[in-house]
């Protein structure tokens, strides 16, 4: 069952102009439609809350209604519907996507990946005794340069039993790549050699649904870039820059009008069958190796910058 990763997420939000304009922002470009996309076709359909189309909610604060993963062809679509008709009721819709429910009353949907394939350069940086830096006369940064959300990287649940959850995704390909003790475990789906497209935690049913999602980035400069223009634009950093233990990626987390929060990251580990997971206690001390703040610009002799919360 080669699932690649979450192909789009659906949101059924009260205020559909404010999260329009907020995934504009942040980098998606909207087909008119109701559907932001990054550079490959991965996105976030928007919808308003009472769409009769929409998944049923789940009863609580998320505005998440699904979850819709690429799988790379026909015959890991009919393996994973053989798999789940096994105890639940799997439907195959007019537009091509077959649609369950999880163990833990996530909406999901499977399809033929919509990803096109994207050409271009990540970050390359200048170090003595490399000889994979950038070209002579490349700029590393420029004011004006492009910092916009390559792919749909992950998507991060609450759950009220993640051994439950972790379990349902096991059955169709999911691999633990690590994990922290009594929180949860990040999970990489067969299609893919991302460190994680899943990550569960452990949380009271109250609070089930999305926690964050985020889109990967060209490299740890365009997060910083995007992120900046997102504190310039007003919306609130919630946590970040700075890089994690588990998965070495890059973060920058804002505060967003869909209910969640939402990431850039960059530079996320690779990982095949031949690796351990690692298991980690949680706390702060393994959730990253380093964390910034946020300043305004400030040059030597000026009053110090204010710290952006």
């Amino acid at each position: 069952m080669k699932i690649i990763g979450p192909d789009y997420l659906v949101f059924g939000v009260d205020d559909v102009e404010s999260c329009a304009q907020y995934l504009t922002d942040y980098g998606l470009v909207s087909d008119g439609k109701g559907y932001f996309a990054a550079l490959d076709g991965t996105g976030v359909r928007l919808c308003h809350r009472d769409d009769p189309g929409l998944p049923a909610s789940m009863q609580t604060a998320s505005q998440l209604r699904e979850t819709v993963y690429g799988v790379a062809d026909e015959g890991s679509l009919q393996a994973i519907e053989i798999e789940l008709k096994k105890d639940r009721e799997v439907i195959r819709g007019a537009d091509g996507v077959l649609r369950c429910v999880d163990d833990m009353g996530f909406a999901l949907g499977f399809q033929i990946s919509c990803r096109c394939v994207i050409d271009l350069p990540g970050e390359r940086s200048n170090a003595p005794g490399d000889t994979a830096g950038r070209a002579i006369n490349q700029l590393g940064a420029r004011a004006d340069m492009p910092a916009l959300p390559r792919s749909l990287s992950h998507v991060v649940y609450f759950v009220p039993d993640y051994a439950k959850a972790e379990a349902f995704y096991a059955r169709i390909g999911f691999v633990c790549t690590d994990r922290f003790v009594g929180v949860g475990p990040f999970l990489r789906p067969a299609g893919t050699q991302d460190h994680h497209t899943l990550f569960l935690i452990q949380t009271p049913p109250f609070m089930k649904g999305i926690e964050h999602f985020t889109f990967h980035m060209g490299g740890p400069t365009e997060v910083m870039m995007a992120g900046t223009r997102m504190v310039e634009k007003g919306y609130q950093s919630f946590w970040g820059p700075g890089r994690h233990q588990l998965g070495s990626n890059w973060f920058w987390y804002f505060n967003s009008p869909l209910g969640c929060h939402v990431e850039y990251d960059a530079d996320m580990d690779l990982h095949d069958e031949t690796w351990t997971a690692r298991v980690s206690t949680p706390g702060a001390d393994n959730s990253q190796y380093f964390l910034f703040a946020y300043h305004e610009k400030w040059a030597p002799g000026g009053p110090l910058p204010k710290v952006q919360n």
